[in-house]
């Protein structure tokens, strides 16, 4: 595979770049799904919208500060070359983490649930990132060490391990399954949110270990570290839910049972 240029098309001397296209792209593709899936999770399907405006600037704003924080080297002195995002440098975990603290804040304003959004988002967020990661390709970053495997990505003649492919294929089914099982198998409030954090992360501490760009802490790898992190949280998080979500269901049953008595009593008396 052959990268055919960081530039989509150019109007009036002005290039557009196939990195914010596609993450354009992944953004618009997750909120059509989501509007059409909020129903499911007893949220309108209008608050998707207003969601999203929000959504957009906290992904590229944590995206960005989270990869310029971890390699301010390159940006020290150099201010106006933090802005420059056209030309890549966004880091997912960041986007994520101002994204979800965002939503926490926007959900309570527009009075909507934060765990049934989250739940709702986690199953389109793997698919945005599917189309984003191509971005990658188009830039000729974010790639692995030198490899000879027919599907390299040739970059000045040399093939490297096409990393942002593993992630892409991974987080495409890794959508596909969450969509799949929130519709049919889903338990309990924050199952669908939970599942992946546990499935991304597993996938994104291997395929980090292929990498030839980490950002780094010390001489740990910064995105392996933040995905067993979430691994753990997530599945802490899981056990926590389904054990609230099963004693609520207790708590129904009981509260049920003593109705119908006293109702009993009231037709003997």
């Amino acid at each position: 595979m052959v990268s055919p240029g960081r530039v989509a098309i150019s109007i009036f001397g002005f290039d557009i770049m196939w990195y914010g296209l596609l993450i354009g792209l992944g953004f618009m593709t997750a909120t059509l799904i989501s509007y059409k899936r909020a129903p499911l999770h007893n949220v309108k399907p209008d608050f998707i919208i207003d969601l999203i405006i929000w959504m957009i600037p906290a992904a590229i704003v944590g995206a960005r500060a989270y990869y310029v924080i971890f390699s301010w080297d390159n940006y020290a002195g150099n201010w106006a070359k933090i802005f420059d995002i056209r030309s890549g440098g966004l880091a997912i975990h960041g986007g994520l983490i101002l994204c979800f603290l965002v939503g926490y804040f926007v959900c309570k304003h527009y009075k909507q649930s934060f765990i049934g959004t989250c739940d709702l988002a986690a199953a389109v967020i793997p698919l945005a990132q599917a189309i984003g990661r191509w971005g990658n390709f188009f830039n000729e970053e974010a790639h692995g060490g030198p490899t000879d495997l027919p599907w390299a990505q040739i970059i000045d003649g040399v093939g490297y391990h096409p990393t942002f492919l593993y992630e892409s294929l991974w987080c495409l089914a890794l959508s596909i399954f969450l969509l799949w099982f929130d519709t049919k198998h889903r338990k309990f409030d924050g199952q669908i949110i939970c599942l992946y954090m546990i499935l991304y992360s597993v996938e994104r501490f291997f395929v980090e270990g292929l990498r030839t760009d980490s950002l780094m802490t010390g001489s740990l790898r910064q995105a392996q570290l933040i995905s067993l992190a979430l691994i753990a949280a997530g599945a802490v998080l899981y056990v926590f839910l389904k054990k609230r979500s099963e004693n609520r269901v207790v708590t129904e049953e009981e509260k049920n049972e003593e109705t119908e008595e006293n109702e009993e009593i009231d037709k003997e008396i």
